[in-house]
């Protein structure tokens, strides 16, 4: 407190013009119009700024549920594209028959850990068995397929990154349909590889890489890349290709895990088929 009265005595006379300096400002305020509406449009501006300011510092903080507002919405509507379901044809209708059947869900999901420099790279997500998610189920991106899953916790779940040597998915180019296997060679994050398609097939730079729905993982069409560069060697019967691949594995934030749901089916009638 002696500090307090302190202060106020060695400033003494700059407070007192103070408030005598604002109480003038007051009075001119009030006693003329001119004066008036410039003091009201400047402190309007004033406060419209810090009015700003806090919405954009709250908006901020709500980024992380827009996101996952949006990530959720995303995968209701990514269940409702017509490639990702299968269309039932019956003998004997009735006004119940349904003619589509659903075939894929996704669930979204959120990156806690990723690598992409490694030989053999890996994601985290922060969802797991209690959230649907199992071994075997696809992983995908808004711009391209990410990898499969392979571990799962109660709530957590590990992904083979495209990026991993034992990473393989079945593609297609999308023009022609001829298909082949998509693989990492552990250099470019950014490049992947494309085997098996037959030197006599034409291709071109830029053709377009999708996923072929030859499995029970992938669903068919899912974007993967475009065609790099390509070469044959001489005595060889297919395409050593080269692709740039469509998402930037290096910028993962929200993914979806999808869920096959004529997996179990599809597996049995495999496994009959092998026994045969």
């Amino acid at each position: 407190m002696r500090y307090f009265f302190n202060f106020l005595l060695r400033n003494y006379f700059i407070i007192v013009f103070l408030i005598l300096e604002s109480f003038a400002v007051y009075l001119t305020v009030n006693n003329h119009t001119f004066h008036r509406s410039i003091a009201l449009s400047v402190s309007g501006e004033i406060t419209g700024r810090m009015e700003n300011s806090v919405n954009n510092v709250t908006e901020y903080l709500r980024l992380k549920e827009a996101n996952t507002r949006l990530a959720e919405e995303n995968s209701r509507l990514r269940s409702q594209i017509p490639e990702l379901i299968i269309k039932k044809f019956k003998q004997v209708y009735s006004k119940n028959d349904t003619v589509f059947k659903q075939q894929y869900q996704f669930i979204p999901a959120k990156v806690i850990s990723n690598s992409v420099t490694r030989r053999n790279n890996y994601i985290m997500l922060d969802k797991g068995l209690v959230d649907g998610i199992r071994q075997d189920m696809a992983v995908i991106a808004p711009d391209g397929i990410v990898g499969i899953v392979t571990k799962v916790s109660t709530n957590f779940a590990w992904v083979n990154s495209v990026l991993h040597k034992q990473t393989k998915i079945s593609a297609k180019i999308k023009k022609n349909g001829f298909v082949g296997t998509i693989t990492w060679d552990g250099e470019h994050y950014q490049h992947g590889t494309l085997n098996d398609i037959p030197a006599n097939v034409l291709i071109k730079k830029g053709d377009t890489v999708v996923t072929s729905g030859y499995s029970h993982i992938y669903p068919s069409g899912v974007m993967i890349g475009r065609i790099r560069d390509f070469t044959v060697d001489k005595g060889y019967n297919f395409y050593d290709i080269t692709l740039d691949f469509s998402q930037d594995y290096n910028k993962l934030a929200y993914v979806y895990v999808v869920v096959n749901l004529f997996k179990e089916e599809q597996l049995q009638l495999e496994q009959f088929k092998v026994d045969e």
